[in-house]
């Protein structure tokens, strides 16, 4: 089993890192740390370019993330999934066969998490594991 937190710099994606530190010390499981690099569009020529920029920006973003979890003892694993952020947290999570999965949340009220489908509500919705959603901080 697994911890499996959906990370991407944000605010909430930051007190979500704290969380499944957290999580992952207490049971004694590692932690795999998921940047979706789904670009927005799938067809012309700029899907490639698109899709080599997410990935660097996804390398680079879940540094600091490996180095808190190495810091507090966790062992990591990094997962670049191209696919969007609902769906590879989902898909890492089946694979890892997680305990948690962990997100942050940011900015969005419940009804326009709602209508407009953020990650925290979609994987309230799909997911048939535990979801932990962590709140940024005021």
């Amino acid at each position: 089993m697994a911890v499996v937190l959906g990370y991407d710099e944000s605010p909430g994606a930051e007190r979500a890192l704290s969380a499944s530190i957290e999580v992952a010390s207490a049971f004694g499981e590692p932690l795999v740390i998921v940047y979706a690099i789904g670009p927005p569009g799938v067809v012309g020529e700029e899907y490639a370019s698109h899709r080599e920029a997410l990935l660097a920006l996804g390398r680079t973003a879940v540094t600091r993330a490996v180095e808190a979890a190495h810091d507090a003892g966790v062992p990591t694993t990094v997962e670049l999934v191209d696919a969007k952020p609902s769906q590879a947290l989902l898909d890492v999570a089946d694979k890892h066969d997680a305990r948690v999965i962990v997100v942050g949340t940011w900015g969005e009220s419940p009804i326009k998490g709602a209508m407009l489908g953020s990650t925290p509500h979609k994987l309230l919705h799909l997911s048939a594991r535990p979801i932990l959603c962590v709140p940024a901080a005021e």
